[in-house]
């Protein structure tokens, strides 16, 4: 199954302004030849399916948009200027060309194809380059150089078309990570319960446009529908790569596995990341690969990435190129930057979590209660505090003054940035060491490991058992342990007899082999102690099983009981594991999944899935004897064949959510991105 990609190709002499507006000098048609040109450099394109454009119809618009709208932006194909620019002058920063309605009517078909595409199983994901952008614009006017609302579109579309094989209701999530607030969505679906919709945005306590009330993070819905929307307000600019990070983990994610998607839809504005003149935040491409991969763990994988923003021309062609990689099931890069969220951050992130607190049981054990009033407090405080935090804070006429000097700064950053994110994949994903009982079930892409001989591998045995380490499962288990730090594979799978001894011996490799971080994560009984001082290893072991041992910076252990019937992980994973290894960024992850471990089949795929997004994607998973379902479900998710379906969310027991928090206390001065949700 492969990657979708939808290219709207509005001609660089249709839809661009007719009158002059500096406003309008940034929507422009080389916003999508760029992304296009970058796609083709990096051989994209030829990677990914490509699915004829259409346009959409009458009756798909008005799915959303009122007859009587749709009538007024039909008559400006035929109004001289002097008439566009009277009509767009109704409209907040709209600027009508007579190809306008025949351009909007491609971004809506092309976006209904992709959902097609996706909900028909012909691929798995996708994403659509197409323009105007639509998230502004709302039931009965164009708003924002957005004339039809696309995504909104395509998830009326979906709950229509697809909707009907289902008994309940159809549930659709919308994620906007444009640095706008989409209120166009927001005012669609308000009273849906159906569709559960997030924005962060730009907001500066409502001085930055839309500058609305409604952008707050206390608008979460209305009737029926409250809860189902999730505003994130960026009081500051100049966010970055950790604060992104940082609302996936404590917000959006514990939100979205709790609703449980069938399809995911992206409104992807680039204007959030760095360089863009809109924006002003300083996210950096290789950040929304890691928010895409992210989203991929839910609906099954069913993902359509939808443009909307993205002004900077560099910074949004790379970041559309970071995006397009993961969905195809590239590594990941690093993530570049110290991951500690900034204070006005985590104000938002604490405010988003106490509004909905009451309606989601993710949160229901949360000490959480707002920190201030966001929405009371003045622009003139906002800009005292960011100089007492440091975070980066740029007037709009400050910034205007730089505008081309940035443009050049950043297109400079990029060009060198850039080269260390875009390396090639290995030729193969996952090698496999396992015994001849078993490789005629190991799927075909997976390379056999067939072992090497101990001097080839340049083992120093020194504190461990010689016979042992001359034996035929050690040998070939280390043999795929060094094609992952050669980058040789992307990742692999060994079946050892005794996880701890073995975890021993790859830990020992790694450091023979100059490995300079290891996050291990042992589940299970780990009766073994290893050396943890200088750092090079990180090891999170979850047990069932109480310990007496203190927790310290990288040795913690996490007590959890868990029924293997369900999952109730979500909370442990996206709360304290995930946070740790992003503050972390390891250079290599392994997983053991050892003797008595409690945990069901789909856990332990969310725990793996979710952990390919660090260390380049370089994963290495240690299985005791066990059963053959569990070892076929990991290779599944290593080899990238289908991303697994996780259960529906159950929550936590109390005593696991107390335990969280107690570690969140303990070690969030260790690890930054912990204090997301504490004190």
């Amino acid at each position: 199954m492969q990657t979708v990609l939808l290219y709207c190709c509005c001609q660089k002499k249709m839809y661009v302004c007719l009158f002059f507006s500096p406003v309008c000098e940034i929507e422009v048609p080389e916003r999508l030849s760029s992304c296009y040109e970058h796609l083709q450099r990096y051989n994209l394109i030829e990677r990914c399916v490509s699915v004829p454009v259409r346009e959409g119809t009458e009756d798909e618009i008005m799915l959303v948009h009122s007859s009587d709208y749709l009538e007024v932006v039909k008559s400006t194909e035929k109004m001289k200027e002097e008439e566009l620019q009277k009509t767009s002058a109704e409209y907040d920063a709209v600027y009508f060309h007579p190809t306008t309605y025949r351009c909007a009517k491609l971004a809506v078909g092309a976006t209904l194809e992709l959902v097609d595409a996706v909900m028909s199983g012909r691929t798995r994901n996708g994403m659509a380059l197409v323009r105007p952008p639509g998230h502004h614009s709302q039931r009965n006017a164009a708003n924002g150089f957005c004339i039809f609302n696309n995504v909104a579109i395509a998830a009326k579309h979906a709950q229509k078309k697809y909707g009907l094989q289902r008994l309940s209701i159809y549930l659709i999530l919308i994620v906007d990570w444009d640095v706008h607030h989409g209120q166009g969505i927001q005012y669609i679906f308000d009273e849906d319960p159906s569709v559960l919709y997030f924005s962060w945005h730009r907001f500066e306590h409502q001085q930055f446009w839309p500058s609305l009330r409604a952008s707050d993070y206390d608008a979460v819905g209305q009737g029926k529908g409250k809860g189902f929307n999730i505003n994130v307000p960026w009081n500051k600019v100049g966010m970055g790569n950790a604060d992104y990070v940082a609302v996936f983990l404590y917000v959006l994610l514990p939100l979205a596995f709790e609703f449980d998607p069938e399809l995911v839809l992206v409104s992807a504005g680039y204007d959030s990341g760095i360089g863009d003149p809109e924006g002003q935040m300083c996210a950096t491409p290789e950040c929304f690969a890691h928010l895409t991969h992210f989203l991929m763990q839910l609906a099954k994988g069913k993902l359509c990435m939808v443009l909307e923003g993205g002004y900077h021309l560099r910074s949004l062609s790379e970041s559309v190129c970071m995006t397009i990689k993961t969905l195809l099931g590239d590594p990941l890069p690093h993530l570049s930057g110290e991951m500690a969220p900034c204070l006005s951050a985590l104000e938002s992130i604490h405010n988003v979590r106490a509004a909905h607190k009451q309606y989601w049981k993710c949160l229901a054990y949360e000490s959480t209660i707002p920190l201030q009033d966001l929405s009371t407090r003045s622009y003139q405080t906002g800009k005292a505090e960011s100089e007492q935090t440091g975070a980066q804070f740029i007037t709009p006429q400050e910034a205007g003054k730089s505008h081309n000097d940035e443009v050049i700064k950043t297109d400079r950053f990029l060009e060198l940035h850039m080269k260390k994110m875009m390396s090639l994949k290995p030729p193969v994903r996952t090698a496999v060491a396992v015994g001849e009982s078993l490789t005629h079930l190991l799927p075909p892409s997976v390379q056999i490991e067939k072992g090497m001989d101990a001097k080839e591998l340049n083992i120093t045995i020194s504190g461990f058992d010689a016979e042992l380490a001359k034996e035929e499962k050690v040998l070939k288990m280390l043999a795929v342990l060094e094609k992952i730090i050669k980058k040789e594979v992307t990742n692999g799978l060994a079946k050892t007899s005794v996880a701890p001894l073995s975890l021993a011996f790859v830990l020992k490799h790694c450091s023979d082999l100059n490995v300079q971080k290891v996050l291990c994560v042992f589940v299970g009984d780990m009766d073994m102690k290893i050396d943890l001082g200088d750092g090079k290893v990180l090891l999170i072991n979850i047990s069932a099983k109480q310990s007496e041992q203190s927790n310290t910076k990288y040795n913690i252990f996490f007590h959890w009981k868990e029924d293997i019937e369900t999952t109730t992980f979500f909370s442990a994973v996206t709360g304290f594991i995930l946070p740790v290894a992003y503050s972390y960024q390891p250079d290599l992850t392994v997983i053991v999944i050892g003797h008595n471990q409690t945990f069901s089949n789909d856990g332990i795929s969310l725990l793996l899935s979710l952990l390919q997004g660090l260390a380049q994607s370089q994963v290495l998973v240690l299985i005791q004897d066990t059963e053959l379902k569990l070892l076929q479900d990991i290779l599944m998710v290593l080899t990238n064949d289908f991303t697994p379906f996780f259960g529906s969310y159950t929550p936590a027991l109390k005593e696991n959510v107390q335990m969280i928090k107690e570690l969140r206390q303990q070690l969030q001065q260790e690890w930054k991105m912990l204090q997301c949700s504490g004190k």
